[in-house]
């Protein structure tokens, strides 16, 4: 345990409001899943919107009211891992492209936070941003291309 956690970040533009007829299966499909990511090992905590079900009424963007946040935090790389891609969860991200547009930037951000913080709105924004701007670091990086916890030395 090094007394850290990890956040995670993804953002995305929806094919079409989210009380439409094209985003009715996501829709319907945000309580089970965020129920299993709650109950899944190792998770700690996930961003949620003034009703406190899910992230969908956050606005990433003022302006886009189709661009959707998700925020989490997990206790390490291999929990939010084996949620991702060894749960049901991969049966509704198979179904990505259905509900949302192809990014053509990056839209995903993890990085390590200490333990009992929660990311704020724009601390994950910053986040994407410094993989889009900078490529993934040890301050913002990919699944593809992670980066160790730091050293518990450094929490001091």
């Amino acid at each position: 345990m090094t007394g850290f956690h990890l956040a995670q970040v993804n953002v995305g533009r929806i094919v079409a409001p989210l009380d439409g007829p094209e985003l009715a299966d996501f829709v319907a499909l945000q309580p089970e899943i965020n129920g299993l990511a709650d109950r899944s090992p190792g998770f700690v905590w996930r961003m949620v919107d003034d009703e406190g079900a899910d992230a969908t009424g956050i606005r990433a963007d003022r302006d886009d009211a189709l661009l959707l946040i998700n925020c989490s935090v997990w206790e390490s790389l291999e929990a939010l891992r084996d949620f991702t891609y060894r749960s049901d969860h991969l049966r509704v991200l198979s179904r990505r492209r259905e509900w949302f547009r192809r990014a053509l930037e990056p839209h995903l951000a993890l990085w390590w936070i200490p333990a009992g913080h929660r990311p704020t709105l724009a601390e994950a924004l910053e986040r994407v941003a410094l993989v889009r701007e900078h490529g993934p670091g040890p301050t913002a990086f990919t699944l593809r291309d992670p980066h160790p916890a730091p050293a518990a030395a450094e929490l001091a």
